[in-house]
């Protein structure tokens, strides 16, 4: 079996890339097409689902603007994960059902064009491994139909076999994250489950519960860095049909740099030169 690796950014349309990897000058609308052209990346992590929820007229533009090849992956949004109990002890999980309805209607254009190539359900710390948030993924997977679905834990207690066989059981994918090696966030666990293999690399930077959202990410991985993450990244990617590998190393244009030096390393040939600015 072929394995299909594409490796891309988590968003694109930040206003400090301007004059880093961007014309100064560059317009909005323009920023995904040339993220594509001039920058050489053929997958996207879509972010903003999670803030909004997406709309056929949007989602159909980021299609438009990009070639047949270029794919997406949609992050879900807020209420799907983060907002998604009934009391203020989280013990209850409501029923969300309307807003996966509205989430999958949204992106519909992705879907029908062959552009989606899967949905990231990304919890927060707050989400515990207990019988109800088992039944509570199962149900947006079955909600979601047919859609391939990776699942994202900021919680270290789903560290353990038996979410390995929950999610292998269910065909949901495990996102592997890179973050800093502080005792609240994830450790770098690599684990497939599924046909698709996900790796998500958040910076390591240590003031990460003291900075603004922005801040957090402020963080450029040195060669030494990707060197030493290398070899554990394509084990994972071994025996999967698709693999994902997504900087969200934003702040400044970093994830930019990262992806493409992280390319480099697999010997994935660039097809464009990167026009770099200030960085």
């Amino acid at each position: 079996m072929t394995m299909e690796l594409r490796i891309g950014t988590s968003g694109f349309s930040f206003p400090d890339w301007k004059g880093k990897v961007y014309p100064s000058d560059i317009k909005k609308q323009d920023m995904l097409p040339y993220y594509e052209k001039e920058l050489g990346f053929d997958s996207l992590e879509v972010n903003f689902t999670y803030y909004t929820i997406p709309t056929i007229a949007s989602i159909r533009g980021m299609v438009n603007k990009t070639s047949r090849n270029f794919e997406f992956v949609v992050r879900s949004h807020k209420d799907m994960t983060h907002e998604i109990w009934k009391d203020r002890e989280r013990k209850i999980i409501k029923d969300t059902g309307e807003v996966l309805k509205k989430f999958v209607y949204g992106i519909r254009p992705m879907i029908d064009e062959g552009r989606l190539g899967c949905v990231l359900l990304q919890f927060p710390s707050f989400f515990w491994p207990n019988r109800q948030s088992h039944d509570y993924i199962i149900s947006c997977k079955e909600r979601m139909g047919n859609i391939p679905t990776v699942v994202e834990f900021r919680n270290r207690a789903w560290v353990r076999d038996s979410t390995w066989s929950f999610l292998k059981d269910n065909n949901l994918g495990f996102c592997v994250v890179d973050e800093p090696p502080l005792p609240r966030l994830m450790p770098l666990v690599p684990q497939v489950t599924s046909e698709i293999s996900y790796v998500r690399l958040h910076g390591r930077n240590m003031n990460w519960f003291n900075a603004s959202r922005e801040e957090r990410y402020d963080y450029l991985y040195s060669e030494e860095e990707l060197k030493r993450l290398l070899p554990e990244i394509e084990k994972l990617h071994q025996g999967v049909r698709k693999g994902y590998i997504m900087f969200n190393n934003c702040h400044a244009g970093s994830a930019v740099s990262n992806a493409r030096q992280l390319k480099r390393m697999m010997g994935i040939t660039e097809k464009v030169e990167l026009k770099l600015f200030d960085i």
